[in-house]
């Protein structure tokens, strides 16, 4: 069944990049599988890591899509990972923080920590070449809204402190984003 995922993310994403990038966005998704990978070989968590961006970013895919292709645990998990683009930044930031501390079951934290540890990880790589210029490449430009949102996940994913990816992932926030 992962293979199958791959293949269909793989086509989902066709064309898209990351970014501020001409990388293949495929990169990302397969990052994240390989992270959730490092902590659990549940096929249906690796099949959402793989697949978690499909609903959000690519048009004409629903959750019932990946339901009637994966099952319903995977659409679950996907589902739980999408953000409503419908509503403004700091809304969708919000919810997926409050998701976090309050409602996200451990096999979802596992999923979104997968997923935040690769971008702060571009993140990382990107800020030290590029500096404060990186900034200018996603849709909210203010840095301290940035790390207000890298910072407040950090505490939704405290209970998976036993894994080495949550304490890279504090790492990394706290060399992005230094207190000031």
């Amino acid at each position: 069944m992962f293979e199958k995922a791959v293949i269909y993310a793989t086509n989902a994403h066709n064309g898209q990049t990351r970014k501020g990038t001409n990388l293949p966005f495929i990169i990302h998704p397969m990052e994240v599988a390989a992270i959730v990978a490092a902590m659990t070989l549940d096929q249906d968590m690796l099949c959402a890591a793989v697949l978690h961006d499909v609903v959000e970013d690519c048009d004409g895919i629903s959750i019932e899509d990946i339901r009637r292709e994966f099952g319903d645990i995977v659409a679950s998990y996907v589902y739980q990972e999408s953000e409503d683009k419908s509503k403004t930044w700091v809304e969708r930031k919000g919810h997926t923080i409050d998701f976090l501390k309050n409602r996200a079951s451990r096999n979802a934290k596992i999923i979104a920590l997968g997923d935040k540890l690769a971008n702060i990880r571009a993140l990382y790589r990107d800020y030290n070449i590029l500096g404060e210029e990186l900034w200018e490449r996603f849709n909210m430009k203010d840095k301290k809204m940035q790390s207000w949102y890298y910072r407040g996940m950090i505490e939704g994913f405290a209970d998976l402190s036993e894994f080495h990816e949550y304490e890279e992932y504090c790492q990394l926030v706290n060399e992005v984003f230094p207190e000031e």
